[in-house]
């Protein structure tokens, strides 16, 4: 589904991406580890068509997600390690991701309510305002209601508690349906039950790429 070819991208004089190889498959569940630094980040950005490569390429499905960046971002949910500073409510948030990514808003309600965020007490109030755990929550509902061939996860816990972390992970394991699901994390203990590959990246190279 994702195939990343020769990728380099640099930073003036810094190289984030050294000439980067993999591919992405159904059903593999993937965990992205490295030093901060190491290019996972930009390796993301990459793969969501943020950044244009100084060399290679990527491939969703064939597509560019450069050139094709509308069509492929349909079929890819993706949850930042820093929440975007949304000004609407969060009823206008569902109601503009409802309309404009034809999703079902009372599904983003029921995944909300089991990340066990109180989304009817709070749907007057802006998603800017939130605490870093509620936009979380809110964010992981989003990305589970879409229900996407891709999800990305950038260091999704980061901002939650233990048993919203708990809520999460068994969340995921409900829905593993055929996709490829992307973690970047520091908590590879967390994931270790979720994940059957394993990718360890240092100074913008793949070092270990291992199936568990």
């Amino acid at each position: 589904m994702i195939k990343v070819s020769n990728l380099t991208k640099k930073f003036g004089s810094h190289v984030s991406l050294d000439n980067i190889n993999c591919e992405f498959k159904k059903n593999e569940y993937i965990a992205l580890m490295g030093a901060n630094g190491a290019g996972k980040t930009t390796l993301i950005r990459s793969i969501l068509g943020y950044y244009h490569p100084n060399a290679g390429k990527v491939s969703i499905d064939g597509k560019d997600p450069i050139k094709q960046r509308v069509d492929v971002l349909k079929h890819i949910s993706f949850v930042p390690q820093l929440p975007p500073p949304i000004k609407l409510s969060l009823d206008e948030l569902m109601q503009y991701i409802s309309i404009g990514a034809k999703m079902d808003k009372e599904l983003i309600m029921h995944y909300a309510n089991e990340m066990k965020l109180d989304i009817k007490a709070n749907l007057n109030k802006s998603f800017f305002k939130l605490s870093g755990g509620m936009k979380q929550k809110m964010l992981i509902a989003i990305s589970l209601a879409k229900k996407s061939d891709i999800i990305i996860y950038d260091e999704p816990t980061a901002n939650l508690d233990p048993k919203a972390r708990d809520d999460f992970y068994r969340l995921l394991k409900q829905n593993e349906e055929e996709k490829v699901l992307l973690f970047v994390t520091h908590r590879l203990e967390e994931v270790k039950d979720l994940v059957n590959r394993q990718i360890y990246m240092d100074l913008g190279k793949i070092v270990s790429d291992e199936n568990v």
